[in-house]
């Protein structure tokens, strides 16, 4: 029985390894797999958080074999349970608040930060259910 996440975003990054650090040791993502590519770039990366996962790779023009895809924005919800706690930390690392730390209207707590190129990181204890 497969219990992995059966929808992982996926993303691009103009610099894959400063997001990779950047997801780890800020917001708190644990690498599973990172693939190297040529001249520092990376062909392919798997984070994990809890059951879900976030794959990302460097940019390419698609000479590499690989499919070509842009760069962000894009927007990615992030499940947690301490959100107040995790909001400091996040706050501390010096992180680009777009949304501060609320209680939403569906449920929960939730805020938002931004990466350095671009990408809306949600983060909140509202816990949608599939029916």
């Amino acid at each position: 029985m497969n219990t992995g996440p059966e929808i992982i975003p996926t993303l691009r990054y103009r610099d894959a390894p400063a997001a990779i650090r950047w997801l780890v040791d800020v917001i708190g993502f644990r690498e599973n797999l990172v693939v190297p590519g040529p001249d520092g770039s990376i062909s392919h990366a798997q984070l994990s958080w809890g059951n879900g996962m976030v794959m990302l790779a460097s940019e390419t023009d698609g000479s590499d074999g690989r499919m070509v895809m842009q760069t962000g924005p894009a927007a990615v919800y992030v499940v947690l349970d301490d959100v107040a706690s995790h909001y400091e930390r996040v706050v501390a690392a010096g992180a680009e608040v777009v949304q501060k730390l609320r209680d939403e209207d569906y449920g929960g707590q939730g805020y938002s930060v931004r990466d350095a190129e671009g990408n809306l990181w949600s983060f909140g204890s509202y816990r949608p259910s599939v029916s």
